[in-house]
């Protein structure tokens, strides 16, 4: 099988970084990065092959909250969710690509970003999740945020759009459509967001670099 891994190494240097540089520049100059259609597309079908092809039971109702604090919230958020591991050829992909991001930012922006959790989402037709924040400011533990849509043909009337919203009062936001291969990020603390509901299933990956929040008493990350 064709590795991720090797292609970094043979290169001396990622072969994505002129992808990388884009996003770090979006970083520098926005807080947020757009980047339509840009995932590797050999890397977007494994995902995408994945996991249409997951078994209903690798997947749980998502939640709202952080360990202990965690609850489920039907009026919030209804989508479904099964967390990366590298268990699979195509999770092993997902976290070796991650990786290689990680240490160009690091590099490039100085972001000091330790690790990094993802999982998939599945939203049913007419699912969503509504406005919120993934960090709160001062928490220190997620620093960017990191979407990347799996659905293949998606036409604007489909809906499920990623709504991200520059300040506390913006109502209208800007609108990323979760076409295949499409990449979103953003700082978690600055932008509120939110998925619309789409008519028909919805295939994402969601992620976040992290901070070293490790301390004699838990390990980072926790999910």
């Amino acid at each position: 099988m064709h590795s991720l891994a090797n292609d970094i190494s043979s290169y001396g240097q990622s072969p994505f970084d002129t992808l990388f540089e884009s996003i770090a520049q979006d970083l520098i100059d926005k807080g947020y990065s757009i980047q339509s259609k840009a995932l590797p597309i050999d890397l977007s079908e494994i995902l995408h092959y994945h996991l249409i092809n997951m078994p209903e039971y690798k997947f749980s109702e998502a939640a709202i909250g952080r360990q202990h604090n965690q609850q489920h919230n039907d009026d919030i958020r209804n989508d479904e969710i099964a967390w990366i591991n590298g268990e699979s050829p195509a999770g092993v992909r997902w976290l070796q690509w991650t990786q290689a991001l990680q240490v160009y930012l690091n590099r490039r922006l100085f972001l000091g970003l330790f690790s990094f959790e993802s999982h998939f989402a599945h939203y049913a037709p007419g699912h969503f999740y509504k406005r919120h924040v993934d960090a709160f400011k001062g928490d220190a533990n997620r620093v960017l945020s990191l979407v990347t849509y799996l659905n293949p043909q998606w036409s604007a009337s489909d809906g499920g759009e990623l709504i991200i919203y520059q300040n506390p009062g913006d109502r209208a936001g800007l609108k990323v459509a979760p076409e295949f291969g499409t990449l979103t990020v953003f700082l978690s603390e600055e932008f509120e967001h939110e998925v619309k509901p789409a008519k028909r299933d919805r295939y994402s990956i969601a992620g976040w670099f992290r901070l070293n929040s490790s301390t004699p008493d838990k390990v980072d990350p926790p999910q």
